[in-house]
């Protein structure tokens, strides 16, 4: 079966989870820009110490492959935390061009307005969409082990179900390519941090390959969250594509030893014409 992040055109790939099809929502890859050396060549991070007018020229040949104008996108800080951000159209161009512009603070961003696209970085931690077609609703959450142990994932069903009355049922997840368990090698630390989110008696998303070592499925953790949360199992779609396994594709925190470029996830909906 085909995964449901697929390239679709120059860039980038498209989310095809079903539910997301109203929406603007994917994943770039690292082709198809200008950037040099080991951010080659369509890296979007401002905060990996690439040249910052080559980063800003890859995200406007996006915002003119998406047909969505950068100074509609949101970008948050991103500090490896579970703070999650309602955003507006008021928050328009926040981080598109200048890091220090980003909504302070936050690994997560979510919507009800279309002229928005929520735009966050990628380099091995798990981008996770989030969708509540009935409601308009759109989110995205940078889920990292810190912020997968932080429960980022949780976070946004409980946030839409408390302040938006939107139950766990009608919410719809797909989790994006990631480092996967094949080259995410952890050790206790980490293990610690994430036993405690789990729920009782699921299978562990990990497993012991040495004393003290083990290799993680954090995707996995963040599904098992979302079904705990009450997420049915059937509205969450999980891609098996491996960021450090598909070199010609994606950066890689783990694999490039951490000098690498960054991917952008984004999810938003267009504005209706008449």
């Amino acid at each position: 079966m085909p995964d449901i992040f697929q390239q679709t055109a120059c860039g980038w790939l498209g989310c095809g989870a079903p539910p997301f099809a109203g929406a603007v929502a994917g994943l770039t890859t690292k082709q198809g820009g200008e950037s040099k050396g080991p951010f080659a060549s369509l890296n979007m991070g401002l905060h990996v110490g690439d040249d910052r007018t080559a980063v800003v020229n890859n995200r406007r040949r996006l915002a003119e492959w998406l047909s969505f104008p950068l100074d509609h996108w949101v970008c948050c800080e991103q500090v490896h935390g579970a703070v999650i951000q309602k955003v507006t159209k008021g928050d328009r161009g926040s981080g598109a061009h200048d890091l220090a512009a980003a909504i302070r603070g936050a690994d997560g961003l979510y919507t009800d307005e279309t002229g928005i696209l929520l735009a966050l970085c990628f380099a091995d931690c798990v981008p996770v969409y989030f969708m509540a077609p009935s409601a308009g609703l759109v989110g995205l959450a940078h889920a990292g082990w810190r912020g997968t142990a932080g429960g980022i994932a949780r976070n946004m069903v409980r946030l839409w179900q408390e302040r938006e009355q939107i139950a766990p049922s009608d919410i719809y997840v797909a989790i994006g390519p990631a480092i996967g368990p094949c080259c995410y090698t952890v050790d206790d630390r980490v293990i610690d941090g994430l036993r405690p989110t789990l729920p009782a008696g699921s299978p562990l998303p990990w497993r012991e390959t040495s004393e003290g070592q083990y290799a993680l499925d954090l995707k996995e953790a963040n599904r098992l969250q979302l079904a705990a949360a009450g997420v049915p199992d059937r509205h969450i779609y999980v891609s098996e594509r491996c960021t450090s396994c598909e070199e010609t594709l994606f950066f890689s925190h783990r694999r490039d030893r951490g000098t690498t470029g960054r991917m952008l996830a984004f999810i938003g909906r267009r504005e209706e014409t008449a």
